[in-house]
């Protein structure tokens, strides 16, 4: 009888402010990882909440309801050998928390990366017109303006978007990745 080795599977979790450039890293370091031939799943927060979490607002319990749904999906793809990219807003660090207990208890890889772009920045990309939106008074609880941002504590990575550029950022978190052998 032969055994193959199975991939070694891990969570990436990107975490930072809207418009902070999480989403593009994610699919620039997806579409590397796939070339390089591992199996890999991008769960974009946005793309989650509309199906995972359709009916939750943003609440701070609806919000950490979201973060645990997306965390155990992680959890359960990299504990079965798929390099999950998970960027998301995750603003609470008890909610990360949470996830990154979930993944030690089960033995899985969980690699928290900051996506550290000013919110001045961010505001200035707006990607999804949410700024623009809450400094017309159309939008309120905008994560980093008027609803709390916890930044991790200690992250493996921090990426400060606003002075590389986006395959930089991807190419970092690929070093640790690397670094780590799960790569």
């Amino acid at each position: 009888m032969t055994t193959t080795a199975r991939a070694q599977g891990a969570t990436v979790w990107l975490t930072g402010l809207p418009s902070a450039g999480k989403t593009t890293i994610a699919r620039i370091l997806g579409t590397r990882l796939r070339a390089e031939g591992h199996r890999v799943e991008v769960l974009d927060g946005d793309e989650v909440r509309r199906f995972l979490s359709a009916g939750l607002g943003f609440s701070r319990e609806d919000r950490n309801t979201n973060v645990q749904r997306i965390g155990l999906v992680a959890e359960v793809l990299a504990r079965n050998g798929v390099l999950a990219v998970v960027p998301v807003i995750a603003p609470y660090a008890d909610s990360r928390d949470a996830v990154r207990e979930r993944h030690e208890a089960s033995g899985t890889p969980y690699i928290e990366v900051h996506v550290a772009t000013p919110v001045e920045v961010c505001s200035e990309r707006d990607v999804k017109g949410l700024y623009a939106r809450q400094a017309a008074g159309r939008l309120t609880g905008l994560t980093g303006v008027d609803d709390p941002y916890e930044p991790p504590l200690d992250p493996a990575l921090t990426l400060e978007t606003h002075l590389q550029t986006p395959e930089q950022s991807a190419d970092s978190v690929h070093a640790v990745l690397a670094a780590r052998g799960l790569v």
